[in-house]
């Protein structure tokens, strides 16, 4: 698609983002978020199909005399917008962190992890998102050693089948782990560098072609691992039993006191099918070297 009918589609009546299970409208007129969007998310769809979207959502610059001095994105849900604006240079992360808002706030028909999911073999690994794992850096590197994504952000699980739903988007690594991917997988398709935002410098990795061809293909839940960097640690995997792995999920979750008892229905079963384990490690080859061992 050429950037003058992308920007003429996007202005007016939007683009359609499709993200796994969801489909995402978007209007806007910020040329240098349609850019990194055309990079990271090709291909994109001019036309707004018929049927129903599940977000519509507007990024552009808010009215008012601020705007124009210091020009800033405003991120709209349905027409409201759920926080302040961001400089307008920021306006690809802000709609990243927008989409984040949006699908935590409203698909509850699905009980979702706040963890990285990928796939190989038709299993699926689940890394919840713990603070210091290092979990951003690790399914990158995953991903570039023939893991299919599923999503960095959300484990997307079906209540009533225990299948877990891909939703590849693109991978936000902040500071040092972006030098470490860069030298690691340097085929990784990256968009600009983000600094001074409110996790420091950020760019963000671009879904691999095979994670976007398939993101309607779910898997069955296999390992669960919690991963956690140390510099300078060797690579250990611990298993971990299975009623702690439930405590650790059912609080990581970002809906499981929302969906009550369908969400405990659907972790119980979730921890009773997968090998639970603890990964700590200090370089990534070794990790992913460890985490290819647990593939049959």
């Amino acid at each position: 698609m050429s950037a003058s009918r992308l920007r003429e589609a996007a202005g007016g009546g939007g683009i359609a983002l499709r993200l796994g299970p969801f489909r995402v409208r978007l209007v806007t007129r910020l040329p240098a978020l349609l850019d990194t969007l055309q990079r990271l998310y090709a291909p994109l769809e001019a036309e707004i199909p018929a049927g129903i979207h599940d977000f519509h959502v507007q990024v552009n610059r808010p009215g008012g005399l601020r705007g124009r001095w210091r020009p800033q994105a405003l991120f709209l849900l349905d027409g409201e917008a759920p926080f302040e604006p961001f400089p307008e240079d920021h306006a690809f992360p802000l709609f990243e962190w927008g989409l984040n808002y949006s699908i935590a706030t409203r698909a509850h028909r699905y009980c979702m992890l706040h963890s990285a999911v990928l796939e190989k073999n038709g299993r699926a690994l689940i890394l919840p998102a713990m603070p210091g794992s290092g979990k951003s850096t690790l399914c990158a590197a995953l991903m570039h050693r023939g893991w299919r994504l599923f999503s960095d952000e959300f484990g997307l699980l079906r209540p009533e089948s225990g299948e877990l739903l891909p939703m590849p988007r693109v991978i936000p690594l902040k500071n040092e782990s972006i030098d470490v991917i860069r030298t690691f997988a340097p085929e990784a398709v990256t968009g600009p560098r983000f600094p001074k935002t409110r996790k420091g410098d950020v760019v963000h990795v671009a879904p691999t072609a095979e994670s976007l061809a398939r993101q309607q293909e779910g898997a069955t839940p296999a390992w669960i691992v919690f991963p956690r960097y140390r510099p300078d640690a060797g690579c250990r995997l611990r298993p971990v039993p299975g009623s702690q792995a439930f405590v650790r999920l059912s609080n990581n979750a970002f809906n499981y006191h929302l969906l009550g008892e369908t969400a405990y229905r659907a972790l119980t079963n979730l921890v009773k099918a997968c090998r639970s384990h603890d990964l700590q490690y200090g370089e990534l080859e070794a990790a992913v070297k460890t985490l290819d061992q647990l593939v049959p």
